[in-house]
């Protein structure tokens, strides 16, 4: 993509977005109800600049936030802002700055594809030039098919394409990648960051741990209406076990001497037969201290590997591994 983006036709620069410094989503206190059933419960989140993913398991209430943000919900109580607007009752103002690409819906099942992008982009001021978005998201043989007729991954980059062709200051994008292959997701990837550099804020909901981890400044995990956890995928990841490292030798060490050796907050256990994890803060002294403790009692490690708290980690030590329905 790589387009510059639109200017403002005065001096006056809207709050959020690739402007100023401002939250580009402020969200507090929120509740939503669903008759008995609470579905967001005094939930708080801040997103800045860059891209934000939203993670949670299904029903913990993410859904219904980033909808909410969209103005496709009024909230019971709480207040919301984006861009410094309220969603419901400053829509008309919003509905032009921001982006929005849903899982489903939106699209006239009957009308061609080319046709959908085109009327998108005729609606905005400053759109994207929709032939090079077509071919960046290798759509262009399927422009005069109907949208019931294409693919689901066509369906899912066709809505992405619709969501930032008129060049948004701030783009939601629910699921970007559901149901693409491995190519069509690696250039939905360099899309989102290619929104980034040019000054587009992203909201994004994702079920991809690696997404999150590859294109997110910022996450916040949603469970039980909540915000419950909220940082850079570096700050998430060092919560908890900071590293583990892994070698493999004959069964049956000595390892209470292993434990020893090692610093207090540290752990050690063989996991299966010749398995050995140490669990700690994993450092060159560490290492070192295993590597030597090895040599002096005459163990050759088959294989040492150092294995850093995964996002996946943290997601599912916050939210539990049951299944959700």
């Amino acid at each position: 993509m790589r387009s510059e983006p639109a200017q403002p036709s005065d001096d006056h620069h809207p709050p959020g977005g690739r402007f100023a410094p401002h939250p580009v989503i402020e969200v507090r206190g929120l509740v939503k109800r669903y008759g008995t059933k609470t579905a967001v419960n005094g939930l708080d989140l801040v997103a800045r600049a860059g891209v934000t993913a939203v993670l949670g398991p299904n029903g913990a209430g993410k859904t219904t936030t980033v909808e909410t943000c969209e103005g496709y919900r009024r909230p019971d109580s709480g207040t919301v802002r984006v861009l410094g607007l309220d969603p419901v009752r400053q829509s008309a103002e919003l509905r032009p700055r921001i982006g929005v690409m849903l899982q489903s819906g939106g699209v006239y099942s009957g009308a061609r594809a080319d046709e959908m992008l085109r009327h998108v982009a005729g609606l905005h001021a400053h759109p994207l030039d929709v032939d090079a978005l077509v071919e960046r998201l290798g759509l262009g043989s399927c422009g005069r098919t109907s949208y019931r007729r294409l693919s689901g991954g066509q369906q899912q980059r066709l809505a992405l394409a619709m969501a930032v062709v008129g060049r948004p200051e701030l783009v939601f994008l629910d699921e970007p990648t559901a149901g693409l292959d491995p190519q069509a997701r690696r250039a939905t990837w360099d899309l989102v960051r290619d929104l980034r550099a040019d000054g587009v804020s992203v909201i994004l909901t994702t079920h991809h741990m690696d997404e999150a981890e590859q294109l997110a400044d910022d996450v916040a995990i949603v469970d039980g209406g909540r915000v419950i956890a909220q940082g850079s995928p570096e700050e998430l990841c060092r919560g908890g076990a900071e590293n583990t490292l892994r070698f493999t030798g004959r069964p049956g060490l000595d390892v209470a001497s292993l434990l020893k050796a090692l610093p207090a907050d540290c752990t050690a256990a063989e996991l299966t037969p010749g398995g050995y994890r140490v669990v700690g803060k994993v450092d060159p002294q560490l290492l070192a201290t295993v590597t030597s403790w090895c040599a002096q009692h005459g163990v050759m490690p088959d294989r040492i590997s150092v294995e850093r708290h995964t996002l996946e980690d943290v997601f599912l030590e916050l939210t539990g591994k049951e299944l959700r329905s």
